[in-house]
C-alpha cells in the first residue's frame, strides 16, 4: 500500500464475483492519498468504538445487528460507490498498523474487528455467506441426505433445547471438526459425532468468525514485527506521527469555541460546577477552591474546559487570579501564570486556539503526586470514587453499576452511567468529552435552571 500526498487514488472497481465482505488477507496494492489514509481510518474507528460502547452496555444481538448496519452506513460509505470496498480494506489495514503496537491495543482491535465481522456476515445474503465460506476454504463439508436422516433425531433434540425451529428436509448442515467451533461446543449448541460438529447454516457464523479471529491475531503479531523493525523508522517523518496519534484520536465535535449557550459569567461557575460539570472537572474545580492552586496539568485540563463552556478570557484571568492570589499573591500570578491563560486563548505565542481535552486524552494522562488532573474513574481508588460519586448524588444501585464498569476499565461508560444517574435521563451516544457532558447536561437542566449570561 503506497501512500501519496496529492494524487487521487486510482483503483479498480471490485469484481462482482468477489464477496463484499473481504478476507483482509493481504494489504491492497493501491496508491492512497495521505488525507484518505487518516480519514478512512477515523471513519472505521467510529464504527469500532460504537460497537465497543454497545457491547459494554450489554446490547442484545438483534440490537447489535441494527447498530452495526447503521454505523457502517453512516461512516463507511464512499461518495463513489465503486470505492466502498477499497475504503473498507484500506481502513482495516491502516488500523491494523495503528493497533498492532501493544498487547492492549491488539486485544481491543481484535475483539472489535471480530465483532464487526460477525454482524456484517450475519447481515449478508445466503449467497454472499456461501461465497465467503468458499473463499475462506473452511474445513467443512455439507452433510449428505443420508447423514441428515441418520442424525435427524439428535439435531432435533439440539434445536428443541434452544427453542429453535426443527430442521426440515431441505435444511443445510455442515460437518466441521469440533475444535473449529469452540463457542458452539462450549454452549452445547451442536450435535457432535465422531469428532465432528454438525453446524446449521444459521450457526456457520461461528466457524467463519473463529477463522477470521485466528487469521487476524496472527497478522497483528507479524505487523507489529514489521512496524518495530522497519516501518516506524522509515516513516518517522510522515506516517509514524499519524499512526501513533490515531489510537488516541477524539472523533466527536470541536469544543474549542462554545456555540450553543454563549458566554458564562464567573458568578455562575459554582452553580454550574454542581449541576453540569463532569466528575473530572468538578474535582479540579473543588480542589482549586479548596487549595487556591493547581499544578500545570490541572490548570490546562480545567482551563481549556472552562474556555470551551463559554468563559471569556478576561473572566478567566479574573477567576484564576482571584484564586491563585490567595496562595501566591497577585503580583506573582501576573508574572508566572497569566501568560499561560492568554496563551490557551490564542492571544500569546503562536496564537494557537487550543482545544479542550477529550476523555481519551484525559484518561491517558499520568498524574503525579500532588496532581489532581486525569480521569477519576481511572485514577481514583474505589473508596475515593465512591465518596465522589456520593457527593454528586449518585444512588447506591447506580454507584454499583459505575464501579463495575470501572473494574472492567470502561471509564467513559462509567462516566455515562454517572451522567444518567445524576440527570435521570438516558445518554445513548455515551460521554466522549467533558464539554459534551456539560452541553448535554445544560440542555436537560436549562428549562429548570436560570443561568445569567
Amino acid at each position: 500500500m503506497e501512500i501519496v500526498r496529492s494524487q487521487r487514488s486510482r483503483t479498480n472497481t471490485p469484481n462482482d464475483s468477489v464477496s463484499t465482505l473481504p478476507l483482509y488477507r493481504y494489504a491492497p496494492q493501491l496508491e492512497v492519498r495521505l488525507e484518505d489514509f487518516e480519514v478512512f481510518a477515523m471513519d472505521r474507528l467510529r464504527v469500532l468504538k460504537g460497537i465497543s460502547d454497545a457491547l459494554a452496555r450489554g446490547k442484545r444481538p438483534e440490537e447489535m445487528e441494527n447498530l452495526v448496519r447503521d454505523l457502517w452506513k453512516a461512516n463507511m460509505r464512499h461518495p463513489e460507490a465503486s470505492e466502498d470496498v477499497n475504503k473498507d480494506i484500506i481502513s482495516h489495514f491502516v488500523l491494523r498498523l495503528v493497533y498492532c503496537r501493544t498487547e492492549d491495543l491488539r486485544k481491543w482491535f481484535l475483539s472489535m474487528e471480530t465483532a464487526l465481522y460477525r454482524y456484517r456476515f450475519l447481515l449478508g445474503s445466503s449467497e454472499a455467506k456461501r461465497a465467503l465460506m468458499e473463499e475462506f476454504d473452511l474445513p467443512c463439508k455439507a452433510i449428505s441426505r443420508t447423514e441428515f436422516e441418520n442424525a435427524k433425531e439428535k439435531l432435533e433434540q439440539v434445536a428443541r433445547s434452544f427453542d429453535q425451529p426443527l430442521p426440515t428436509a431441505d435444511a443445510i448442515f455442515y460437518k466441521v471438526p469440533f475444535e473449529e467451533v469452540p463457542e458452539l461446543v462450549a454452549g452445547r449448541r451442536v450435535y457432535i459425532h465422531k469428532g465432528h460438529a454438525y453446524v446449521a447454516m444459521h450457526q456457520v457464523v461461528s466457524l467463519v468468525v473463529t477463522q477470521f479471529r485466528s487469521n487476524l491475531s496472527k497478522a497483528l503479531i507479524l505487523t507489529n514485527r514489521k512496524w518495530t523493525s522497519t516501518i516506524r523508522e522509515q516513516e518517522r517523518d510522515r506516517l509514524t506521527p499519524i499512526v501513533e496519534a490515531l489510537s488516541m484520536s477524539y472523533l466527536g465535535p470541536d469544543y474549542s469555541q462554545t456555540k450553543e449557550f454563549g458566554e458564562i459569567s464567573i458568578k455562575d461557575l459554582d452553580q454550574l460546577a454542581r449541576s453540569s460539570f463532569p466528575l473530572c472537572m468538578r474535582h479540579l474545580f473543588d480542589k482549586l477552591r479548596e487549595d487556591h492552586h493547581l499544578k500545570h496539568g490541572g490548570r490546562m485540563q480545567l482551563g481549556l474546559f472552562l474556555k470551551g463552556v463559554g468563559l471569556r478570557m478576561e473572566d478567566a484571568l479574573a477567576f484564576w487570579k482571584a484564586e491563585f492570589s490567595q496562595k501566591v499573591g497577585a503580583e506573582r500570578f501576573d508574572k508566572e501564570y497569566a501568560y499561560s491563560i492568554r496563551h490557551n486563548y490564542g492571544k500569546e505565542g503562536k496564537r494557537t486556539d487550543y482545544t479542550p481535552y477529550s476523555c481519551q486524552k484525559i484518561i491517558s494522562s499520568t498524574p503525579g503526586v500532588g496532581d489532581h488532573h486525569g480521569c477519576p474513574y481511572r485514577h481514583f481508588s474505589e473508596e475515593n470514587l465512591r465518596a465522589a460519586l456520593g457527593r454528586m448524588g449518585v444512588g447506591s444501585r447506580a454507584m454499583e453499576d459505575v464501579v463495575d464498569k470501572v473494574r472492567n476499565r470502561h471509564y467513559q461508560l462509567a462516566c455515562t452511567l454517572t451522567f444518567e444517574a445524576v440527570h435521570s435521563s438516558s445518554c445513548d451516544a455515551g460521554i466522549n468529552h467533558p464539554n459534551q457532558y456539560f452541553s448535554d447536561s445544560h440542555k436537560i437542566l436549562q428549562p429548570k435552571v436560570e443561568i445569567v449570561i
